[in-house]
């Protein structure tokens, strides 16, 4: 493969290995160290296989050899299936004898305590030391399909081997990567490559992504991910995906509180937050599923490699009800169910005057007296509805031999007709007869709303990889800097109106008769609001007061203010009251950054109010994001209408409130450091064509 990545060299023996040693081999199949002997052997593996055991002078068939270093002759992969105690030790031996990779089944060590951890780290520094690559530890191995490589201890493939396909998984966890597999074979899911990493002392979940978005023969990435170590490289691997137009999907997991703590326990991973991963999967065009089910029927899909140009959906059924649920998916997933040319509907009554044409078309039972009438529905759907995609509803006649080739004999002309169109059918039978469908090209599902929801998802995969990927905006030299002391409400706005976040009029005063003076300068009515770093909730000790439209109000107010913070907080250093401009109508919105543990500074964005609070009706983004990305993000969430002029009003100034979210996501990205959060709640954005500002902030650094 001409321009491979150094990741890929490094991996190559890995995953196609010529050579495999098995460090712990048994004459037990039953065995760890025995499993893979037997897996290489019975299913056609063409490499030289070498048991390495010194209790065994042969090993079930094949000579063994008493340490790796006996070996002659280089060695791609060594399964490593030996006692913890011995693991680290083993290691360097290949590594010393120039083995290129190692499976490493052994588990005991990060998972389980300090010493493991200890240990854990001696294999990963090895690794780093000599560039021999390490899968594991504890985890349950990989296998090539195309080269009978299978490097595993599972028994799941011992009830029957993987279709060879274009699918490559990749799985954080070894158990449930192993039912994984199985679902996906009795799916009959062509797959080229499985992959768990667990504990990833060297070979991480992205490093296989990478791989697996570099190799020409895998068309469709499949990935079960608990965490994340290296995002930088998860970028790197999403966006060769991106750029080769291969759909990648992911179950991720650990998004509550109980599933992280869980997923860390597991592979001794850190999950990060699940709005961080939404959002990277958004910006690479990742399909997130929510059931094992799910990624394996949208990875099903995706294998037959037609994704459809527009979300046009046309529905043929033989059953209304099944229309209905079709329809309601469509509504769901966003596709359009538009209606057949009224000329055609009249063409189809001629054929069916029973049938309903307009979109669901239903053909009624009557085909059953003539086959070729659905072969005529297909056509005029596809040649004169100019719909990209077909569903249909066949209930269980692929259960019946007879059935199924009749409705084979009525599909297969417009399939070959029209191979560039996606024709997905509910369908329930045999394997065999649902593998008919499946080599003339249609995809078969059992449920109706998994037909709609795979189409939807092809389309949206196609339309995401017509966008280029944003390029992150360039952090000016300009841009503020964190102060090395906490910030009151005034700094704060302050140093965020330099990154370019704007804020009304103010001015703190340090007396009754400044703050009397400022808001005439200002103008009535105004706010007066107490200025303390160490006072964050201001509201809740009476330090607000808002409407003021006097001088006599405002010194009455700033007395009043100082006494309740005084009462409430002793001990807090205050700096004085801010007089503010009081800004009337506007939109209500907030901004926010936070510090992911994994990705770094994340951006939020939602409306005010219940919206946010109640609904979760919010949009986050990793730091930093150019405009276009950041209009992308108001959009997103559900109540973007009331931005856009709900009700006859005025719109809202979305490109400044955008310009304010990008500038706030580069002061993130470039205190990456140093900051921890910030709050801007509210920020007012005003009708379009006048700016927006931020009426309260609060910035908190990591040492507060």
């Amino acid at each position: 493969m001409a321009n491979t990545s150094d990741v890929y060299k490094s991996l190559e023996p890995l995953f196609r290995p010529k050579t495999i040693a098995v460090l712990g081999a048994s004459a037990d199949p039953g065995k760890i160290g025995g499993r893979p002997v037997q897996l290489l052997k019975d299913f056609g593996y063409k490499g030289k296989i070498f048991p390495v055991n010194p209790n065994y002078e042969e090993v079930q068939g094949l000579k063994a050899y008493a340490s790796i270093k006996d070996i002659k002759g280089p060695v791609d992969q060594a399964i490593m299936a030996v006692p913890a105690r011995m693991a680290v030790q083993v290691a360097e031996d290949c590594a010393a004898s120039g083995v290129k990779s190692i499976v490493a089944f052994t588990s005991g060590f990060a998972e389980m305590d300090a010493d493991g951890e200890k240990a854990q780290m001696q294999l990963a520094e090895l690794a780093r030391d000599t560039g021999m690559r390490i899968l594991g530890p504890n985890c349950l191995g990989v296998f090539s399909s195309e080269d009978n490589a299978y490097s595993t201890f599972t028994a799941s493939i011992l009830d029957g081997r993987p279709k060879v396909g274009p699918v490559g998984i990749a799985s954080q966890s070894g158990a449930f990567g192993s039912h994984c597999f199985v679902l996906a074979r009795e799916r009959g899911l062509g797959m080229r490559y499985w992959v768990t990493t667990g504990n990833e002392c060297d070979i991480g979940f992205a490093e296989c992504v990478q791989f697996l978005a570099e190799d020409e023969g895998t068309k469709v990435i499949l990935g079960y991910m608990e965490g994340c170590r290296d995002p930088e490289r998860l970028y790197e691997a999403l966006s060769l995906a991106h750029a080769k137009q291969k759909p990648v999907i992911i179950m991720k997991v650990g998004g509550s509180t109980v599933g992280a703590a869980a997923a860390a326990s597991h592979t001794a991973s850190l999950a990060g937050s699940d709005d961080a991963f939404d959002s990277i999967f958004d910006k690479f065009n990742v399909y997130r599923a929510t059931t094992l089910r799910e990624a394996i029927d949208i990875s099903y899909a995706c294998s037959f490699g037609v994704y459809p140009k527009t979300n046009r959906l046309g529905i043929v059924t033989i059953s209304g009800g099944a229309g209905v649920v079709m329809a309601d998916a469509a509504a769901e997933f966003g596709l359009d169910l538009a209606p057949m040319p009224t000329s055609v509907q009249k063409e189809l009554k001629a054929l069916v005057p029973f049938a309903g044409t307009r979109n669901p078309v239903d053909t009624t039972a009557n085909f059953f007296n003539d086959w070729t009438v659905l072969t005529k529905f297909f056509e005029a759907m596809l040649e004169k509805g100019n719909y990209d995609a077909i569903g249909s509803f066949f209930t269980y006649f692929a259960q019946s031999d007879a059935m199924s080739e009749k409705l084979m004999e009525a599909i297969r002309p417009i399939r070959k007709k029209y191979p560039d169109k996606l024709m997905a059918l509910s369908i329930y039978g045999s394997r065999k007869n649902i593998a008919k469908l499946e080599n003339e090209g249609i995809l078969a599902f059992e449920d109706p709303h998994e037909v709609v929801q795979a189409i939807a998802a092809l389309y949206n995969f196609r339309k995401g990889f017509a966008k280029k990927l944003p390029k992150p905006p360039r952090i000016p030299a300009s841009t503020p800097s964190m102060p090395k002391k906490p910030l009151n409400e005034y700094d704060a706005k302050r140093l965020l109106k330099k990154a370019g976040v704007p804020s009304g009029r103010e001015s703190l005063a340090k007396t009754p008769a400044d703050a009397a003076k400022a808001a005439a300068k200002l103008g009535f009515p105004v706010v007066l609001k107490i200025v303390s770093a160490d006072i964050q909730h201001k509201t809740e000790i009476g330090g607000v007061v808002l409407n003021l439209d006097s001088q006599t109000a405002v010194r009455k107010a700033f007395n009043e203010i100082m006494a309740r913070a005084t009462k409430a907080a002793p001990k807090a250093k205050i700096d004085g009251i801010l007089v503010s401009q009081m800004l009337g109508g506007g939109v209500e919105t907030i901004l926010g950054t936070y510090r992911d543990p994994v990705f770094g500074q994340m951006v939020m964005f939602g409306l005010g109010g219940v919206l946010t609070e109640v609904l979760g009706d919010v949009a986050f983004k990793v730091a930093p994001f150019g405009r276009k990305e950041a209009v992308d993000m108001i959009k997103s969430i559900k109540g973007y209408a009331v931005l856009a002029g709900a009700r006859g009003k005025a719109p809202a100034d979305v490109d400044a409130l955008a310009a304010a979210l990008s500038d706030l996501s580069i002061f993130a990205a470039a205190n990456a450091d140093t900051l921890e959060s910030i709050d801007i709640n509210p920020f007012i954005v005003r009708e379009k064509g006048k700016g927006g500002a931020a009426l309260d902030a609060l910035i908190i650094r990591q040492s507060d």
